[in-house]
């Protein structure tokens, strides 16, 4: 397969409080068998050869696993494919001669650290204040010990798909956290082990959610659009039911 010769638009901006802007790089010979991430490796071995600060990203397991790899690309979170993280996404899928913009997750509630990298610790505050279950621990109980209909544990189970990666975030016009506390919350919620603290944990998430500065969903659906893992918006209904009983229910005691 022909090698890419590609020009790369990438956002640099040195630290929180930076202006920062965007900066033109060459990305020559680029493998089209190469991941997006790999063509930055080779991007920013050229650029330390020169002598210059490489491009700054956050990366982890490059399996698209851990939501790590937040770039939005041609201002697309994780880019135009769907159902894939960016550290999945190969160079195949772009033409010779291209140019690429790459910039970090825009969000208020995600501020820029440094280049392509966002603190995104605001979702870590979110889920724990979501708290545990109350299960017994120690040995692992009978598998029939607690029957659960198979179209809620597949439900819970797809909601529990999501890596918390945040393109959610940053491709809602509004900055809305909306599908990714819907889904934290929704795996446990719809399961029987996370009903005692079902109302606790409702109204805890989406208050600190609040608090984090994100803003309100108004259902567009990009969140659904660009999510690599497909969570369903459908688990946005699920929330608002579930925060208007427990809202309800708390205002009653």
């Amino acid at each position: 397969m022909a090698n890419l010769n590609l020009t790369l638009k990438v956002w640099r901006q040195a630290n929180t409080n930076d202006k920062g802007s965007i900066q033109t790089y060459d990305a020559k010979a680029i493998p089209q068998e190469a991941s997006f991430l790999e063509m930055l490796d080779i991007v920013n071995e050229r650029i330390i050869a020169d002598g210059v600060e490489p491009i700054h990203f956050d990366h982890d397991c490059r399996e698209g696993i851990c939501g790590m790899c937040s770039l939005t690309i041609n201002g697309i979170p994780h880019s135009k494919e769907t159902g894939i993280t960016t550290c999945q996404l190969h160079m195949r899928k772009f033409n010779d001669g291209e140019t690429i913009w790459i910039e970090p997750f825009r969000a208020k509630a995600f501020p820029v650290v440094k280049d392509l990298v966002v603190d995104r610790d605001s979702f870590d505050r979110i889920m724990a204040s979501g708290g545990y279950i109350d299960v017994r621990t120690g040995s692992a109980p009978d598998a029939n010990s607690m029957p659960i209909d198979k179209k809620i544990a597949d439900e819970a189970f797809d909601a529990a798909a999501c890596i918390g990666c945040g393109a959610c975030v940053a491709a809602c016009k509004n900055g809305s956290a909306m599908l990714f506390v819907s889904a934290k919350a929704a795996h446990l919620n719809k399961l029987p082990q996370g009903q005692p603290e079902k109302n606790k944990r409702t109204l805890a998430m989406v208050r600190q959610m609040d608090e984090e500065g994100f803003g309100n969903c108004t259902n567009h659906y990009e969140c659904e659009a660009v999510c690599p893992k497909e969570i369903s918006a459908d688990n946005i209904a699920k929330l608002n039911r579930d925060y208007a009983i427990a809202a309800a229910k708390d205002a009653l005691a």
